[in-house]
């Protein structure tokens, strides 16, 4: 008897949901058992970067109690970039067609999972980015100097980078892995804002569809926060270089 396999889009999907972690001891089990409600289907990276408070050991035991969770153990605390580089290898190597990243401490509903790996077959997308800047987003409990500091920012990268995206910094979204392949995961080098930047960037240059689909975005409950100014700044200045590189580029294929 000859097996039907079903061609995309009709193939059911095969999610992989990676949680970059650093001292998260106080909200991974949370997360974690979050995600397995909602997305019961899907696969759950932990990727901690040497958490003393233990975050990883946590994580090794929900997943012994739920299954389909995985702990990429990291030496040292290396940044975002590195550790969602770090996971999308490893989804790819373990044959995921969509890789979702998402936060670790709450801000992040896990309720909105399905809406974005399913947004990625409905519409078809390469990217799909949960978005506080489309119709239906929002930041509830942020001071206006915070939002207009974070919406004015959106605004110049998507005028320097010509992007058509108004978040291009949030850090809840989906991938098809074949978008990912297509770029190389080992090309995209920035950290922090700057790596969310840089990814939808690739893909836009790779020719991929990025959707935005509306979240409400929460500050953390529990827990530090890793964002710092050098990262805000970082991201401020690689996009003024990708910027000013792409325009000058385009200056000289004219002359």
């Amino acid at each position: 008897t000859r097996m039907l396999t079903l061609p995309w889009p009709f193939a059911p999907m095969a999610p992989l949901v990676i949680l970059p972690t650093y001292q998260e001891a106080e909200n991974i089990r949370h997360a974690l058992t979050r995600v397995r409600e909602v997305v019961p289907e899907a696969h759950v990276l932990v990727v901690d970067d040497g958490s003393p408070d233990g975050t990883a050991d946590l994580a090794d035991e929900v997943g012994r109690e739920f299954g389909q969770i995985h702990v990429l153990r990291r030496p040292a605390k290396a940044g975002l970039g590195p550790a969602y580089r770090a996971g999308f290898a490893w989804g790819i190597e373990h044959d995921h067609d969509v890789l979702v990243e998402m936060d670790a401490d709450g801000q992040h509903d896990p309720a909105v999972l399905p809406d974005l790996i399913a947004t990625l077959e409905r519409a078809p997308a390469d990217l799909v980015i949960g978005s506080r800047y489309v119709p239906g987003g929002a930041v509830p409990g942020w001071p206006a100097n915070r939002r207009l500091l974070s919406q004015w920012g959106n605004r110049y990268i998507g005028f320097m980078l010509k992007l058509g995206v108004r978040d291009a910094t949030a850090g809840f979204r989906a991938y098809r892995t074949t978008i990912i392949e297509k770029i190389g995961v080992d090309r995209v080098r920035a950290d922090g804002y700057g790596f969310q930047i840089e990814m939808a960037y690739e893909v836009v240059k790779a020719g991929g569809r990025i959707v935005e689909i509306p979240i409400t975005f929460r500050d953390r409950q529990k827990g530090v926060s890793k964002m710092s100014p050098n990262i805000v700044g970082e991201a401020l200045v690689l996009v003024t270089r990708w910027g000013v590189r792409d325009r000058v580029q385009r200056l000289r294929r004219r002359g």
